[in-house]
C-alpha cells in the first residue's frame, strides 16, 4: 500500500512531540499519527527506544517486530537531553508543537527545568500528557510502571486463569494498550476543547488507573456485594452459559447472552426440558446453579465436533466461534475483509506485513503515511523543516553528539 499518502488526515496540522518509549506512550502517539498528526519521535542517540532491541524477530533493516508494532506514522529524531544544547533544541520543539507526550519517571522533565509552568510559558496552549505507572500523586508516584506488575497489583491477574490454577496475566500487555488509548482519548478531547477555549491542558494518565477502570463490572460486583471476585477461567461471573466448551476435536467459545438465546439453543438440541427446569429457566437461576448445568453441557459438547457445534449455533442464532490461534485469526475471512493486515514498505525497500489501524473513518484514507522509522532517520529533516535550523547548525549539533 502507499506509504507516503498525500491525503490529509483528521489531525492534519497538529504536531505531537513524542518523548515516550516501549508501548503505552508509543501506542498513544501511533494512533494520533494514524489520524494524521505529525508525530516526532524523540530518541536517545545510538540507543533509541528500548523496544528496538526487543527481539528476535528482526527484519532486514534491523527493526524489531515489537518496535514495528507501535511506531508507524512517526518521524524519528535523536537528541541528547543530557546536554545544554539538546535541552535548547527540545525547548524550540516544544514551542513548535501542539501536544507533548512523555512517559518518563515522575518529575524527570521538572528536573530538566521543564515543569508545567515553564511548558506553559514556552507554549501557552500546549497539551501536555504524562503516562506513568501510578500517576503524579499518591505514595507510589515515583515508582516505575510495568504492565505485568500493574496486572498483578491491580487485581487483573486474580480474575484471569483457570478456577483452580495460578493467577494469570493477559497474553498481551493489555494495561499498556489501555493506558495508551486513554491517553489518546484525553488528548483528542483536549484538542477539541482548545479549539473552543484556546487553552492547553495537563493530562495525567497512569497504568494502574487504566487497569482498575477496566475491571468495570467485575469491580462493580465487588463494590455492590463486598465479595472479592473469583477466577472463572473462560466463564463469566454474571452470565451462564458463557464460556469455552471442549468438543470432539477442539474448543468452542459459546455465548448464550440472554434467555431467548438459551431457549433457541435448547430447542435446537431437543432439550426443551431445560427451558422449563426451574434451575435453568432464567439467567439468574443458571448463574446460581452453574455447578449443575456446566457439567451437563461439558458432557453434551463432547458428543460433536467443533464444526458440528458451530452449525448448530448458527442455526439457533447463538454467538459461537472456534478458538483460533493467532495465525488463523489474522487470516480469517472477516479480518481480511476489514483489511486488518496490510503490506508495507520499510526503509530499505523490504516489504513486510503489519497490523492496520482499527479506526475506520469515512474521511480518513491512506492512514499508512510513514513506515516505522530507523533511529534518527528524520533528525536533519525536522531540524530544518520544523525549526528552521541552517545546515551549519545541524552539522554542529551532530559534531557535538547532541543529535
Amino acid at each position: 500500500m502507499d506509504t507516503q499518502s498525500s491525503h490529509q488526515g483528521l489531525l492534519e496540522g497538529i504536531r505531537v512531540l513524542d518523548l515516550t518509549r516501549v508501548l503505552a506512550g508509543p501506542y498513544c502517539t501511533m494512533v494520533l499519527g494514524d489520524l494524521g498528526a505529525d508525530v516526532i519521535k524523540m530518541e536517545e542517540p545510538t540507543k533509541g527506544d528500548d523496544t528496538r532491541q526487543w527481539g528476535p524477530p528482526f527484519v532486514k533493516n534491523g527493526l524489531s517486530a515489537y518496535f514495528i508494532s507501535a511506531n508507524r506514522n512517526k518521524r524519528s529524531m535523536t537528541l541528547n537531553l543530557r546536554t545544554r544544547p539538546g535541552l535548547e533544541v527540545l525547548r524550540d520543539l516544544i514551542r513548535n508543537s501542539d501536544v507533548l507526550v512523555e512517559n518518563f519517571k515522575t518529575g524527570t522533565l521538572e528536573r530538566m527545568g521543564l515543569d508545567y509552568a515553564e511548558l506553559q510559558r514556552l507554549r501557552p496552549d500546549l497539551i501536555y500528557c504524562t503516562i506513568t505507572g501510578f500517576g503524579n500523586t499518591g505514595p507510589y508516584k515515583d515508582l516505575p510502571g510495568y504492565d505485568f506488575i500493574t496486572q498483578a497489583l491491580g487485581g487483573l491477574m486474580s480474575i484471569s486463569g483457570a478456577e483452580d490454577g495460578e493467577p494469570m496475566r493477559v497474553g498481551v500487555a493489555i494495561v499498556d494498550i489501555l493506558a495508551g488509548q486513554n491517553a489518546c482519548n484525553a488528548i483528542l478531547a483536549a484538542l477539541f476543547a482548545r479549539e473552543r477555549q484556546k487553552i492547553g491542558q495537563r493530562i495525567d494518565i497512569s497504568l494502574l488507573d487504566s487497569q482498575l477502570a477496566a475491571l468495570t463490572y467485575v469491580a462493580s460486583n465487588y463494590l455492590i456485594t463486598g465479595q472479592p471476585p473469583k477466577r472463572y477461567g473462560n466463564a463469566h461471573p454474571n452470565i451462564v452459559p458463557y464460556q469455552a466448551f471442549k468438543a470432539k476435536d477442539g474448543y468452542v467459545a459459546f455465548a448464550a447472552g440472554n434467555d431467548l438465546q438459551w431457549v433457541r439453543f435448547c430447542k435446537e438440541i431437543a432439550r426443551e426440558d431445560w427451558i422449563t427446569d426451574p434451575r435453568f429457566a432464567t439467567n439468574p437461576q443458571r448463574v446460581t446453579n452453574r455447578k449443575v448445568l456446566i457439567p451437563l453441557l461439558d458432557e453434551l459438547f463432547l458428543t460433536k465436533t467443533t464444526q458440528e457445534w458451530l452449525k448448530i449455533c448458527e442455526s439457533a442464532t447463538i454467538p459461537a466461534a472456534p478458538i483460533n490461534s493467532v495465525d488463523k485469526a489474522l487470516e480469517h475471512v472477516q479480518a481480511l475483509a476489514r483489511e486488518m493486515v496490510v503490506d508495507a514498505i520499510l526503509s530499505g525497500g523490504e516489504q513486510v506485513k503489519m497490523l492496520a489501524s482499527p479506526l475506520k473513518i469515512s474521511n480518513l484514507s491512506g492512514q499508512f503515511r510513514y513506515p516505522p522509522p530507523l533511529l534518527g532517520q528524520h533528525t536533519s529533516e525536522i531540524l530544518s523543516e520544523v525549526l528552521g535550523y541552517s545546515q551549519g547548525q545541524i552539522s554542529s549539533l551532530k559534531e557535538q553528539s547532541v543529535t
